[in-house]
């Protein structure tokens, strides 16, 4: 029986309904879309009920649940002394309840002293963490040319405890002695994955285990406990903001080379869009709500110095400004509390930068005290 003329069309008005292949939008097309309609609903604005609604969020988000970084405890492994300060090996317990290698640098004298927690930086280089930062009580060529690629030639830690601060490291999730041997950059997935599958967050733990730390500093009875800031380089610049931003107890804070709008890291060819070494700095839902510059803005008024570099190429100049100019309102005007430096030779923290940081935190602590 021949189909009407009446059904044919029918059936053609049907099929034209949806949308045929050559007219889908590409995939590209509907990410480019959302990312411009994508507006976080808890923006910083300048009043006081923003704080208390952005912070919950932010340490809901960001923070392993139920985590107020007790339950500490703390094995001494072993210790050398460098002259003006003493170098201690210890493990912490992490936020998983595992052990957390930790690299300690406890100025000679009675205190309180000021301190420091100083967080490493990502790289992909998975087989140190801590030791990029304070030399290792052995030696560790690894650290040396890390070291020597980065930060100039001068682990920062030790910078610091010259100039009279306690100094605590820790191995962050993945990295140093909390990795395992061939992890490389493809297995971050991997581990991002399976801790989703088992309800955790990558990044909420990292954040939660820097969270113990500087509470672990805070309670050493040499260190003065009103004077406990925090500092990072790359990677370490981001977990140094957001704990900064969701601890008051942090006193100040100098993040060096990772700071920019999201938008500038969602452009074509970004870092964070190739997955990987984003999970380690992803919070689930936390975009929908705060934008970079937002969190960081949970700072103010306490000090805050950023470094960024024309030259590098992890983050837009033009976004990395952007991110400093929505920063500004959030403080004071006038105080120089907020303070940006602009230096060369893109993404590294070297020699000079490290001075420059230890310097301004010495000003700091002393108005701070």
């Amino acid at each position: 029986m021949r189909p009407s003329r009446r059904h044919l069309l029918a059936t053609l008005a049907t099929l034209t309904a949806w949308p045929l292949p050559g007219r889908t939008e590409a995939l590209d097309d509907t990410l480019a879309g959302l990312q411009r309609a994508w507006r976080p609903s808890l923006a910083w604005r300048p009043d006081p009920g923003w704080r208390t609604q952005a912070l919950a969020t932010a340490r809901r988000l960001m923070l392993q649940p139920g985590d107020d970084g007790g339950a500490l405890a703390t094995d001494l492994i072993a210790e050398q002394d460098r002259g003006s300060h003493v170098a201690q090996a210890l493990t912490l317990r992490g936020a998983l309840g595992d052990r957390m290698p930790a690299l300690y640098l406890r100025p000679k004298g009675a205190g309180p002293h000021p301190a420091v927690l100083v967080m490493h930086d990502h790289g992909a280089r998975f087989d140190i963490g801590k030791e990029k930062l304070i030399r290792p009580l052995s030696p560790n060529p690894s650290a040396e040319a890390w070291v020597q690629r980065y930060y100039g030639g001068a682990f920062v830690g030790d910078t610091l405890a010259d100039a009279g601060f306690a100094v605590l490291a820790i191995d962050a999730l993945g990295w140093g002695e909390r990795s395992r041997p061939g992890f490389a950059r493809d297995d971050q997935q991997a581990l991002a994955s399976h801790l989703m599958q088992l309800g955790h967050s990558w990044a909420g733990l990292i954040a939660s285990d820097d969270l113990r730390a500087h509470r672990w500093l805070r309670e050493r009875p040499e260190v003065d406990a009103g004077r406990v800031a925090v500092l990072g380089f790359s990677m370490g610049a981001f977990r140094a903001w957001q704990l900064a931003a969701v601890a008051p107890e942090v006193s100040a804070c100098v993040a060096a080379h990772w700071m920019c709008t999201r938008e500038g890291l969602l452009r074509p060819g970004q870092h964070t869009l190739q997955g990987q070494s984003a999970f380690s700095m992803a919070h689930p839902g936390l975009a929908a709500e705060l934008d970079h510059p937002d969190v960081a803005a949970l700072i103010a008024p306490r000090p805050l110095l950023l470094m960024g570099s024309p030259e590098d190429r992890l983050f837009p100049w033009d976004a990395v400004q952007a991110s400093w100019k929505q920063l500004a309102p959030a403080w004071p005007a006038g105080t120089g509390l907020l303070s940006t430096a602009m230096t060369a030779g893109g993404h590294r923290f070297d020699a000079d930068q490290q001075r420059h940081a230890c310097e301004w935190l010495a000003r700091t602590m002393r108005r701070s005290s």
